[in-house]
């Protein structure tokens, strides 16, 4: 793939099977039914959510951002921050700029509804998101180990 022609718009009801393809490769411990409900649900409120697709020059849908505006965030000096839910492009497509230009994206959306800040997570474990993290600009705010015992 010498040079990748890529197109970033929302998503729209008909996009539902390609976008539930890709969220089942990021969120894989969630049942289809639990991502079914969770895109209805984030379909249904455009003002405090957002999902963009990138589909490839065949059409083909190749990459997702699913984005929203949350009245807090961890580490946030402001209130009502604009935060990247998750993000997926598929293995072949990746370093194209793709991931970047959702990203882009999602924050000029959080900019235009009155966000000043944009937050997001990584695992601590995935090296991967952490370093495009870091890529995009983000600065690390702190880690945190959650703990749980069956009692």
């Amino acid at each position: 793939m010498s040079e990748t022609r890529f197109k970033i718009r929302a998503v729209e009801r008909k996009d539902f099977p390609a976008w539930l393809r890709l969220r089942k490769k990021l969120w894989d411990e969630l049942s289809e039914e639990e991502h079914s409900d969770e895109m209805v649900e984030i379909y249904q409120n455009p003002e405090t959510q957002l999902v963009l697709l990138a589909e490839n020059s065949a059409g083909d849908v190749v990459g997702f951002l699913e984005a929203s505006i949350r009245p807090y965030a961890e580490d946030c000096l402001t209130e009502n921050v604009g935060y990247l839910e998750g993000w997926y492009v598929e293995p072949e497509y990746r370093g194209h700029g793709i991931g970047r230009a959702l990203v882009q994206t999602a924050e000029r959306w959080a900019k235009s509804m009155g966000c000043l800040e944009m937050a997001s997570d990584s695992e601590i474990g995935n090296e991967v998101s952490i370093a495009v993290h870091a890529k995009l600009g983000y600065r690390e705010t702190s880690r945190l180990v959650h703990w749980r015992k069956e009692l």
